[in-house]
């Protein structure tokens, strides 16, 4: 099984913003395997279930704003059963150039606060995900308004491509792990 929380802001106002490229993936993965998204109330989410390659694929938006993403992972951890070893993260990162994805398989928050909530949660920062960059932020700006800032025309023309790009690698990972997706997108 793979719990695959795409990590964004619930909200029409936030949709076509850089922290939400986690649900843009989420939302083109869904597609991709055939799930639908239902909310689901008791674990502040919304969730599509489907098949992948003979393994069960949870897709998960928390609806729980980015900073307490971790709650939403608990609930449904926690009521399932779910192994850790079984999560998957997608998140947008400040650090990489949009355009560029990078697996990893363990690590820090890197400043980012709903890494830094599922991180909590999870109680442990060894699983796997996926970066998508968003960057480079300018230099006079702040974090926190770059990554609310809605992307530009041209720039959602190269996340469509990289978007699509993120699905691929991730049904890469699932075929094989992640030292051969790393070895193959990083």
């Amino acid at each position: 099984m793979k719990l695959v929380i795409c990590l964004g802001n619930p909200t029409i106002q936030y949709s076509k913003t850089r922290h939400n490229v986690g649900f843009m993936f989420a939302d083109l993965l869904a597609s991709e395997i055939n799930a639908e998204f239902n909310t689901e109330n008791k674990f502040k989410a919304e969730m599509a279930k489907s098949e992948y390659n003979n393994e069960s694929v949870w897709i998960i938006k928390p609806q729980t704003y980015m900073n307490l993403s971790g709650e939403s992972l608990l609930s449904i951890k926690n009521f399932y059963k779910i192994n850790i070893n079984d999560l998957f993260l997608v998140y947008d990162d400040i650090a990489l150039d949009l355009g560029k994805i990078r697996f990893r398989s363990k690590g820090s928050d890197g400043g980012h606060n709903g890494v830094k909530s599922i991180i909590k949660y999870a109680q442990t920062d060894k699983f796997d995900r996926l970066k998508i960059g968003i960057g480079p932020q300018p230099p006079f700006m702040k974090s926190e308004d770059y990554v609310l800032q809605n992307f530009s025309l041209n720039e959602f023309e190269e996340l469509n491509i990289v978007l699509k790009n993120a699905v691929e690698a991730f049904k890469y990972y699932c075929d094989n792990d992640i030292n051969k997706a790393q070895n193959k997108y990083n």
